[in-house]
């Protein structure tokens, strides 16, 4: 007896095809003729194209997610998991890019067709950030009245590093330099600058 067709099954093989005909010439059918089925069978999962592409792009974000998780229990202080996690992140992004372009163009399409599934992933990541800041907080190394805006701004301050749309610059062999340099300022104006309130104080 043939094994049910599960939507994970579904998600692994349209990231194949996606990786095979690009997100401009895959289709439905593609995925269902690499898994040995019906159009009408992925459709049962999956009510839309459009709803089968957004999950990819979640399911591949999910993954980014469990593998960003802050290295707490280590006895570093909160700059160092900060600069650890951005270096992470940054790693990780640019070995997608150099090591898998094809995928990496294809989630960076999808990625502009999700804008849902985009925030609720930068929302995850800037939450992440939050995280460490407040334990920095909380030990008195970092000094804010506002961590879920100084995480943003660190988010912000860093995009050249994660950001899709600069993945032209990580071959530069100056980028590490740049990246030290930007994260290392960050840091600093963690410990010893307060960033203004929402409310406009200084």
């Amino acid at each position: 007896m043939a094994e049910a067709l599960t939507a994970e099954a579904i998600l692994v093989a349209t990231e194949e095809v996606l990786r095979r005909y690009g997100p401009a010439k895959a289709t439905v059918v593609d995925v269902a003729k690499a898994l040995g089925v019906s159009h009408g069978s992925v459709y049962r999962h999956f009510a839309t194209k459009a709803a089968l592409r957004e999950a990819v792009t979640r399911r591949w974000l999910d993954a980014i997610h469990r593998e960003m998780e802050p290295a707490f229990g280590q006895g570093l202080p909160a700059s160092e998991v900060l600069r650890e996690w951005l270096q992470r992140l940054f790693d990780k992004k640019r070995r997608s890019h150099t090591e898998d372009l094809e995928l990496f163009t294809t989630y960076k399409t999808l990625v502009g067709e999700s804008s849902g599934v985009v925030e609720d992933h930068v929302e995850h990541l800037v939450g992440l950030i939050a995280r460490i800041i407040q334990a920095g907080v909380d030990t008195h190394e970092f000094v804010t009245d506002d961590v879920p805006r100084t995480a943003q701004a660190v988010w912000d301050a860093t995009q050249a590093f994660h950001h899709p749309a600069h993945a032209q610059e990580w071959g530069n062999p100056h980028i590490q330099d740049a990246f030290d340099a930007v994260v290392s300022l960050v840091a600093a104006g963690l410990r010893y600058n307060r960033i203004p309130s929402a409310t406009g104080d200084a």
